[in-house]
């Protein structure tokens, strides 16, 4: 569960433990709230593994899983969670290093932790990718952000297509406006304050809230479901 540490990566590593599994949750260098989750997870009377990695290096995807493999000898689930965004007015103000950083970590370490952990997965497991409903509607201020996004969705469709004939699942979830910690730290305050204010239902979701839909595509109750994007939205008819 890349990402675990904190918002919609610990509400769901929690939604797994409340069903029974053990966890690694790779992350990035929030040591605090690492360890935080893991104590809610312990919690709860199941095992976390947090790892201190930086998985925009192929070689980290690789220890994530090694380690993973040493520890608890199996991988049932992976979920690609983890991403960064930073908002620009113009394309003309994203720099080639923000570029290469948000594709770096939004997107082509999804296809690093995958190549990793795939060699250990059978028949049954499954691939959930965190993508986002602007990969259909767009952002104007955040391109770089929903370019990776539209590619998560293609990278889903393709890789589901690919494994079908190995029993593994491969879905995808598209929270819309969502309450977690990078809000505060990539949105003005003036843009905080109407935050998920636009969706039907006039408010922004709560970690918590989509975490359910993590539970349904990792489970037998959707051995049926492959190559689809779940939306979690508020409301917001996409199309």
């Amino acid at each position: 569960m890349t990402g675990g540490d904190s918002g919609i990566g610990r509400a769901v590593a929690i939604a797994f433990a409340k069903e029974g599994a053990d966890l690694v949750i790779p992350y990035l260098d929030e040591h605090r709230d690492a360890a935080e989750t893991k104590q809610m997870i312990g919690k709860l009377g199941r095992s976390c593994l947090p790892i201190a990695a930086d998985l925009r290096e192929e070689d980290a995807c690789r220890y994530v899983v090694e380690t993973t493999i040493k520890t608890f000898g199996r991988i049932d689930i992976l979920v690609n969670n983890h991403g960064v965004q930073f908002h620009q007015n113009s394309i003309m103000d994203i720099t080639r290093e923000q570029l290469m950083n948000t594709f770096q970590t939004n997107i082509i370490s999804f296809f690093d932790m995958t190549k990793a952990a795939l060699p250990h997965m059978s028949a049954g497991s499954s691939i959930i990718n965190t993508t986002s409903d602007t990969a259909f509607s767009g952002m104007g201020n955040m391109i770089d952000y929903t370019a990776t996004k539209g590619a998560i969705v293609s990278f889903t469709r393709s890789l589901s297509l690919s494994l079908a004939k190995h029993g593994i699942r491969v879905n995808a979830v598209a929270p819309g406006p969502t309450w977690t910690p990078l809000i505060p730290s990539a949105f003005t305050a003036e843009e905080v304050k109407t935050f998920g204010t636009e969706v039907p239902l006039k408010r922004p979701g709560q970690p918590f809230e989509l975490a359910p839909a993590y539970v349904l595509l990792a489970s037998d109750d959707s051995s049926y479901i492959s190559g689809q994007i779940m939306f979690v939205n508020g409301g917001s008819i996409v199309t």
